[in-house]
């Protein structure tokens, strides 16, 4: 999660939302990636998303079904898709998000059993550093 972490913190620096993402496999980095909605002018560019493609392209497969990711923040609806379409094993997340998280909070995508894959989430890991990230980046922006 620190690596997330730093990866947020980048995201920060670039005045992106702060999140940061990283695959990891039998304990080695696959990918990291942070938020480049921004920078892209694209929705869908987010830390997950980007991990998950970069990862994907690293093994040259889509399937990363004994792969973990770490999040900065509780996915939204479309990362935890994409989380469930590319099989991650476990996610490991940050910082809860009440407003769009779909991995516990207002939606649990990753335990609904109608899906063809399910995987196990850890929430809260890290949850403080993770969460004054955010609301650090959130309060520079206000002022």
């Amino acid at each position: 999660m620190k690596i997330a972490l730093a990866q947020a913190k980048k995201a920060a620096a670039e005045d992106e939302v702060p999140v940061g993402a990283v695959v990891v496999k039998e304990g080695k980095i696959l990918a990291k990636a942070h938020n480049l909605k921004e920078k892209k002018g694209m929705a869908t560019r987010h830390a997950e998303i980007v991990a998950i493609e970069r990862a994907a392209k690293k093994t040259g497969n889509w399937w990363l079904e004994n792969c973990d990711i770490f999040v900065t923040l509780e996915p939204c609806a479309m990362c935890a898709g994409a989380m469930i379409n590319s099989r991650i094993r476990k996610l490991y997340f940050g910082a809860w998000d009440p407003k769009y998280g779909c991995c516990g909070s207002i939606y649990d995508l990753p335990a609904d059993k109608r899906f063809n894959h399910n995987f196990e989430t850890e929430g809260g890991v890290m949850q403080a550093e993770c969460a004054a990230e955010l609301t650090q980046y959130f309060k520079r922006k206000r002022n």
